[in-house]
């Protein structure tokens, strides 16, 4: 096959008899082999939204619970856009990332407001819309209304660099440039929902990160990777940096203490509040969990009951907190061993 392989700014293609090969051949295999997901069954474009949200950093496996809950508990865009956030982040619980939640519930107000309720299918309008880039534009464009968008993810890159025995970063500014003209060229002129669907699903199942199944996959022989788990090729990884986070264990009769987080990235959720520095009596629970290039250790002391609350702070009913408060999965996991431990100091 040929390739222009000149990693600059120039042009980075498929011949065309090429691309109607590999097209053809990814169409055939998908219809096939293509699993059945609840957003692919009836891809209207409200229920293509809410996946490609939640998708976002995500497992298809871990979403698929989410989202069916979700569906039912908002039905339509109406019902999301009008829902108190508080109800919004409860049911993310678990899913983390929670600015996805709250910008999916601002792109359904938006929709409500600035579009009559009719999600757009032009990736330009798309793109307005809070907490769309460029990559889930074309994916709603391309699965909801059928268009033949260019939508990049992890998967649809890797499948790619493949093809291309592309070996820029593709996390660089230019590699990502260049994938995304070789996504591009590999456009259909119509039927997107199809070839992005395929695209995608070859690099879930089969052109996968470790071990590709190179022998199962139904283009290998338009692939000019040489080491396929070599690519993509991407930049030096973060350094991760470790952080300590200690929380208060307030308890009153059959209340506990939580307060309310403000910012971007937990804004909204509830937590055991937090102190300034670990506790002096022994650690009530402890746990280690990531976000980003971090790795925090979260440990429980038990403190006093404070004479004033704090502005952001609230007390719950033990019996009922869980399924009242939206809570990052840490501090969800740490309150349901100690409110089923009876809160004895733990081994």
């Amino acid at each position: 096959m040929s390739f222009n392989q000149e990693f600059s700014d120039s042009d980075y293609s498929f011949e065309p008899s090429v691309a109607a090969g590999i097209r053809a051949s990814l169409a055939d295999w998908f219809l096939l082999m293509g699993r059945e997901l609840p957003w692919r069954e009836k891809p209207s474009p409200y229920a293509v939204l809410v996946s490609e949200f939640m998708l976002q950093q995500t497992q298809v496996a871990t979403v698929i619970p989410y989202f069916l809950r979700w569906m039912e508990k908002f039905p339509t865009l109406a019902d999301l856009a009008t829902a108190p956030e508080s109800t919004v982040l409860h049911l993310w619980q678990g899913l983390g990332y929670y600015s996805r939640a709250r910008n999916l519930h601002k792109a359904a107000q938006a929709v409500m407001g600035h579009f009559s309720g009719l999600i757009p299918s032009d990736p330009a309008l798309l793109k307005t819309l809070p907490g769309v880039g460029a990559y889930s534009a074309g994916a709603i464009a391309s699965f909801a209304f059928d268009r033949a968008e260019a939508a990049v993810d992890a998967n649809i890159a890797r499948v790619l660099s493949r093809l291309a025995n592309f070996q820029m970063p593709v996390d660089t500014p230019n590699g990502a440039r260049q994938i995304w003209r070789l996504a591009v060229a590999l456009l259909p002129s119509g039927g997107g929902r199809l070839h992005t669907s395929a695209l995608m699903e070859l690099g879930a199942l089969v052109c996968v990160a470790k071990n590709p199944r190179c022998l199962e996959c139904p283009i290998q022989r338009d692939c000019a990777a040489v080491e396929p788990e070599q690519l993509p090729r991407k930049g030096p990884r973060r350094a991760t940096i470790k952080l300590n986070e200690s929380a208060a264990w307030m308890v009153r009769g059959s209340e506990v203490l939580l307060e309310q987080q403000q910012g971007r990235r937990a804004g909204g959720l509830w937590k055991l509040p937090p102190l300034n520095e670990a506790g002096e009596g022994p650690v009530l629970f402890e746990t280690v969990y990531p976000f980003t290039h971090h790795k925090v250790t979260l440990r429980i002391f038990e403190a006093p009951v404070p004479e004033v609350l704090g502005e952001n702070q609230r007390w719950f009913t033990q019996g009922v907190v869980l399924a009242e408060a939206a809570l990052p999965a840490a501090h969800r996991r740490a309150l349901q061993v100690l409110l089923k431990s009876g809160n004895p100091a733990l081994s």
